[in-house]
């Protein structure tokens, strides 16, 4: 395998004038880089992954910046990996992921070096930190969410998931839902400033207040049990409840759903239950559930080709929302009493 000193020693030039060449960081006469270009190409040399092959070229490499945090659903988590995955492959570029929990040190590394063309990032805060460090590196990026009002400079694609709480009301209201019970992230998620749920909870409580519909909310964790007694405090508290509305993981919705049935309540004869913004196919539950559908494998192909335009050069910057969409799957009824 050929070394960067076989590449010196074939072009006729030192190892640093080589390295010069990889990295950008000087410039040099436009013979000598000829040299080098046709060393590299009989020696077949492979710089190492963390330099550019040559200024101006790319790696072929996306960092992906996906934070895990203790109260999300991994399962979830690795379906939105799993999609910006797919969609860089087919473009021809690997993705480096960036898991640590404290959303800035890794992405402040990646945009330290040359390893990466571009960046994308979920897990979006309403005010997110990556947002100037990517802007002053002058990296290519996409977010899977919308940081700020209007995506503070930087391409952003995401749910309208302002629209979407006001459809989730219209749904159940139209239906003659009058009291309904909200089913919502754990309480970190608002904690760490989460904005999908931010503007759900927007659009969700100005439609319910401007079509005169109560809602009571509460917010399990993913804990044993806690879905199932924060369901039991939101029935007993709200007698009249004829809907249950879910904007929550999957196993939270499950396990409300076992709840519902253990209690003697039938969906939707009983209850009418809604998925808001459902990251997982409801079809495949106990009871298949109406829902909004989040666009998840949608979402992802446009971040990453969004910050592919940029490697590119074409300016790819502004905000995407994407309409949602209810689908009807027979578990909104209209209420008995």
């Amino acid at each position: 395998m050929a070394t960067i000193s076989d590449v010196a020693r074939a072009a006729g030039v030192s190892i640093s004038t080589v390295s010069y060449a990889l990295s950008g960081k000087r410039t040099i006469t436009a013979s000598t880089r000829a040299r080098i270009e046709d060393a590299i190409r009989e020696l077949d040399y492979q710089p190492h992954a963390g330099a550019r092959m040559l200024a101006g070229a790319t790696t072929n490499i996306l960092a992906l910046s996906a934070p895990i945090h203790t109260d999300g659903h991994l399962p979830t988590h690795m379906r939105f990996v799993t999609a910006v995955v797919d969609t860089a492959r087919r473009y021809d570029y690997d993705v480096l992921l960036l898991a640590t929990d404290d959303d800035v040190s890794g992405i402040r590394r990646v945009a330290a070096s040359s390893l990466v063309d571009g960046v994308v990032a979920m897990g979006v805060k309403a005010h997110d930190e990556r947002v100037e460090i990517v802007k002053r590196a002058a990296l290519p990026a996409a977010f899977i969410g919308v940081s700020g009002e209007h995506g503070d400079g930087v391409a952003c694609v995401d749910l309208d998931f302002e629209r979407a709480g006001r459809l989730a009301i219209t749904t159940l209201a139209d239906a003659g839902h009058r009291t309904v019970g909200v089913v919502g992230h754990p309480p970190t998620y608002l904690e760490r400033g989460t904005g999908f749920v931010q503007r759900f909870n927007a659009g969700l409580e100005a439609e319910a207040a401007a079509r005169g519909i109560r809602i009571d909310v509460v917010s399990p964790t993913l804990a044993r049990g806690d879905a199932e007694r924060a369901f039991d405090d939101l029935l007993d508290a709200s007698p009249e409840m004829t809907a249950v509305l879910f904007h929550c993981n999957e196993p939270v919705v499950e396990a409300v759903l076992r709840r519902i049935r253990e209690r003697g309540l039938e969906v939707p004869t009983d209850l009418s239950a809604f998925a808001a913004c459902a990251s997982y196919d409801t079809s495949h539950l106990a009871v298949p559930l109406s829902s909004i559908p989040l666009p998840l494998d949608q979402m992802c192909r446009i971040a990453v080709e969004s910050a592919l335009r940029q490697v590119r050069g074409v300016d790819a910057l502004g905000v995407e929302l994407i309409p949602p969409v209810a689908e009807d799957r027979g578990s909104v009824a209209r209420p008995r009493r």
